[in-house]
């Protein structure tokens, strides 16, 4: 009896010590299995944090990769253009990490099994480098060289093609168990979600930008057409009051000058007329004081007439065809006629003139007669600052003025600089104001500036920009678009 109880408690302690030994085996399984679900989640989170920073993503999986599996160093790959591209790595030294770096960008076509994975779209192993048959001696010296004898490789797959690999080297030989290499097969099928991601987000945020800019010209080229009707139907407004100001205006200007002619005529009658010398005195006056106010009415009718035409100028919506044209020709002309002009007027009005045209100016999109209107009032404006600058008898300054053109890609720049008078920090906020001007009356009607910027800003697309030192320069700055998409109720009639 003591005997077959004897048995029995060994039984059942050989039973506990196996229990026992499956529960650790158990608990370890389970201790590996919640590391791994823990890694798992936490590239899935770096993946939905980082959407388009795909490094953390190959990094923390190449890190995990050789943590999990016991290896010694862990590589991922990248396919770009033909080549194997080192994206992240998790070496036992420094020095094994820099070899590895050296040996990367790889052809696919090359020995080393990470190359042979990605050509092959398929796992590719080796349990013990040293032993194993057909093995390149390259590859085995290589091995040595990193100090493993096993290695696992697996593709990272899209549409059944590798666009990359996730590898893990082992000092010792042996074969990798099934639940590793489903790990690793995870990791790959989270990294190129990551990469799936980061491709989709920046091909969205392209999309956006596209979409926002297309917005923009749609924005631009509204605004520009509400503003073409606007000036098209004040162009109606203001033909019609020009027309009924014109007709008692030229009423005015006309017998204005014929009672001028009137009385002289009437001083040659009056000459054959003996008169007391105080009464011809007194006439003779009375005559110089009607002809100088007759004089004036002239003047300050001509002077209007001058205000209205400007008026109709100011609120046309183009002139004449657009059409493509040479930005450098239309300056140089614009230039030399306005030299021309100032010399007609002015012959002893001497200065230097300055070219800088970009041969690679090209041609641009444009209403050639309307930016001929501003280059000649930008430049004409030039020549009164110099002038006056000139007049003020500053020594040691010489009178110049300077044109440039330069390529901006999508948009021509043309620069009009004087070192004239400069203007004014006051001066310059009110500058592109209508009606608004600094020069004597008689002298300017205040719309050529304001003219100038509706022609560039809301008729071209473009930018108008003033830079200037009280003293020193005055230097306006235009940024034309090369294409434009005019609607066709900006053509002039």
């Amino acid at each position: 009896m003591s005997i077959e109880r004897r048995r029995r408690t060994d039984e059942l302690e050989r039973q506990l010590r196996s229990a026992v030994a499956e529960n650790v085996n158990l608990q370890s399984e389970l201790a590996i299995a919640l590391e791994r679900q823990t890694v798992t989640a936490q590239i899935l989170n770096v993946i939905s944090m980082s959407r388009t920073d795909v490094q953390l993503v190959f990094d923390v999986i190449s890190e995990s990769s050789r943590r999990l599996l016991g290896g010694q160093t862990a590589l991922v790959t990248r396919v770009v253009d033909g080549m194997l591209h080192l994206a992240a790595c998790t070496a036992g030294s420094r020095a094994s990490h820099e070899e590895i770096q050296a040996s990367f960008p790889a052809p696919l076509t090359s020995s080393g099994i990470h190359s042979r994975a990605a050509m092959n779209s398929a796992m590719a192993f080796r349990s013990d480098i040293e032993t194993e048959p057909g093995v390149p001696q390259a590859v085995k010296e290589m091995a040595r060289v990193r100090g493993y004898r096993s290695i696992i490789v697996v593709p990272m797959l899209r549409e059944g093609v590798a666009i990359g690999t996730i590898g893990v080297s082992r000092a010792e030989p042996g074969t990798f168990s099934d639940s590793q290499i489903s790990l690793l097969n995870t990791f790959a099928d989270q990294a190129v979600i990551a990469i799936e991601n980061a491709r989709l987000f920046k091909e969205v945020q392209a999309r956006t930008t596209l979409l926002a800019k297309s917005l923009d010209d749609l924005r631009a080229a509204q605004d520009r057409l509400v503003q073409t009707e606007k000036l098209a139907s004040l162009g109606q407004l203001t033909a019609g009051i020009a027309h009924e100001i014109k007709n008692p205006l030229n009423f005015v200007n006309n017998f204005a000058a014929l009672s001028v002619e009137l009385t002289d005529e009437l001083n040659e009658a009056l000459a054959l007329i003996a008169l007391p010398h105080d009464i011809r005195d007194e006439l003779n006056e009375v005559r110089g004081l009607l002809k100088d106010n007759l004089q004036k009415i002239v003047q300050h009718g001509k002077r209007a007439d001058s205000i209205v035409k400007n008026m109709l100028l100011h609120s046309r919506g183009g002139g004449g065809e657009h059409r493509r044209t040479d930005v450098n020709a239309l300056v140089e002309e614009s230039l030399n006629l306005a030299y021309h002009g100032v010399r007609a007027e002015k012959p002893q009005f001497n200065m230097t003139l300055r070219r800088e045209l970009d041969p690679d100016a090209g041609v641009a999109d444009m209403f050639p007669q309307e930016i001929t209107r501003v280059l000649l009032n930008l430049i004409s404006n030039g020549f009164y600052a110099i002038a006056k600058r000139s007049g003020d008898n500053r020594l040691g300054v010489e009178p110049e003025l300077s044109v440039s053109t330069r390529n901006r890609g999508e948009h021509v720049e043309i620069r009009i600089r004087d070192n004239g008078v400069g203007i004014p920090p006051e001066v310059k906020e009110k500058i592109f104001n209508p009606f608004f001007t600094t020069k004597p009356p008689g002298e300017g009607t205040g719309l050529g500036l304001s003219m100038s910027h509706d022609i560039i800003v809301k008729q071209h697309g473009g930018r108008i920009e003033v830079d200037t030192e009280p003293g020193a320069f005055t230097e306006f700055t235009i940024l034309l678009p090369r294409k434009q998409c005019f609607a066709q109720s900006e053509k002039e009639p």
